[in-house]
C-alpha cells in the first residue's frame, strides 16, 4: 500500500491497531492463567472483554471510512506479546510474577495509548468524526487500565520485594 496522504497513513495504522488488539485478546487468557492475585485476574479479565469491544470499535472506524477491516500484523504488539510470554516462563515467585506481569500489560497499555492517541489526531485533523470517537472510547479504556494496573502494581510490588 502506498502512503502517500495522511488519510493512507491512517488507514495504515488503523490496519495495525486492529492486528495489535487481535492479537492481545489471545494473550490476555494466559496472563489471566498466570497471575496469582485476584485483583490482577480479576483486571486483565474485564481488559479482556474491553479489548474485546476495542476491536468492535477498530472494525466500526474502518466501517466509516468506507473501507474493509482488514489487520496488518503489528510487529511491536508480538514482539511485546513475545517477551510477557517469556517471562511467564520464568521461574519465579506469585508474588515476582505478577509484578512482571503487570510491568509486560503496562508496556502494552503504553504502546496502544500512543497509537490511539496519533490516531485520534489524524481523524480530528481529517475530519474523521465517528472514527474519532469511536477510537477516543478506546484511547479512555488503555489510560484507565494503565491507571488501574498503576495501583494494583504498589500492593503486588510491595509483596514481591520481601
Amino acid at each position: 500500500m502506498a502512503l502517500k496522504t495522511l488519510a493512507d497513513a491512517f488507514h495504515d495504522e488503523l490496519r495495525d491497531v486492529l492486528s495489535a488488539e487481535k492479537q492481545l485478546t489471545k494473550a490476555l487468557p494466559k496472563m489471566i492463567k498466570k497471575a496469582s492475585s485476584p485483583e490482577l485476574k480479576a483486571a486483565f479479565e474485564a481488559h479482556l472483554a474491553e479489548t474485546l469491544q476495542q476491536v468492535e470499535r477498530v472494525e466500526q472506524a474502518f466501517e466509516d471510512l468506507g473501507k474493509t477491516a482488514k489487520a496488518k500484523k503489528c510487529e511491536a504488539m508480538a514482539g511485546l506479546i513475545e517477551e510477557a510470554a517469556s517471562l511467564m516462563e520464568e521461574n519465579a515467585d506469585p508474588e515476582v510474577m505478577d509484578a512482571l506481569l503487570i510491568a509486560s500489560a503496562q508496556k502494552v497499555e503504553h504502546y496502544e495509548i500512543a497509537t490511539y492517541g496519533t490516531l485520534c489526531t489524524w481523524a480530528k485533523l481529517l475530519g474523521f468524526s465517528q472514527a474519532k470517537s469511536l477510537l477516543g472510547e478506546n484511547l479512555a479504556e488503555e489510560e484507565k487500565t494503565d491507571k488501574l494496573l498503576t495501583g494494583l502494581s504498589t500492593k503486588v510490588n510491595q509483596a514481591a520485594r520481601v
